[in-house]
């Protein structure tokens, strides 16, 4: 996947699979940002009025991935937000391509056992409903890793506590935001003099 030679990172994006922590950890990281958070899953709930298995349900999964497209080309002009996705937002180029102008883009990562841990008890997950949803979940890490592994940086959060995390989540967010402007410095530096003189 092509990427843009400048970004310009307004935002924090967490992708990953469902049940890594993704929102859980992004309010605290808005806490420790002081930035605004939103859940993906959560705005598209509103605004179909609907919990997202009756979207899958009555819709049918491809419409709610069309909403999500929508929802990604929104985020472009979205400034100081921590924005945690959910867990097939991610698996579509278009929508890595569009999330990595604008936001720095951390993956978190669980081993499929540490999911299912997770994610058992909760019924409203539309996906799991399966005779076999250890392999479906299996299954699924298989088709999008190679997704989530286009994010600029991946954690492990499988055996780790929220604000472990989240704590790791704004160290990486802080040293890639000050090595970005420096590039952009450096670029701009380098760039041409109206006469024609590159600057020193």
């Amino acid at each position: 996947m092509s990427r843009p030679v400048e970004r310009h990172v307004e935002n924090l994006t967490l992708v990953g699979f469902m049940g890594t922590g993704k929102s859980s950890v992004g309010r605290v990281v808005a806490q420790l940002l002081r930035y605004e958070f939103v859940d993906t899953d959560e705005i598209l709930e509103q605004r179909a009025g609907l919990p997202i298995s009756r979207i899958f349900a009555e819709q049918g999964e491809e419409a709610f991935r069309r909403m999500e497209r929508e929802l990604v080309a929104e985020m472009a002009s979205w400034k100081q937000r921590v924005i945690a996705t959910g867990g097939g937002l991610a698996a579509n180029t278009d929508n890595l391509a569009s999330l990595h102008t604008h936001s720095l883009l951390i993956c978190l990562w669980a081993s499929p056992e540490a999911i299912w841990e997770r994610v058992r008890h909760q019924s409203h997950r539309p996906l799991l409903q399966d005779p076999d949803p250890l392999g479906r979940i299996r299954t699924l890490l298989e088709q999008r890793g190679p997704f989530y592994r286009q994010a600029d940086i991946l954690i492990n959060s499988g055996t780790r506590s929220v604000r472990e995390v989240a704590q790791q989540v704004v160290h990486e967010f802080n040293l890639a935001r000050n090595h970005l402007q420096y590039q952009a410095l450096a670029q701009a530096q380098a760039r041409p003099k109206p006469g024609g003189e590159p600057s020193h």
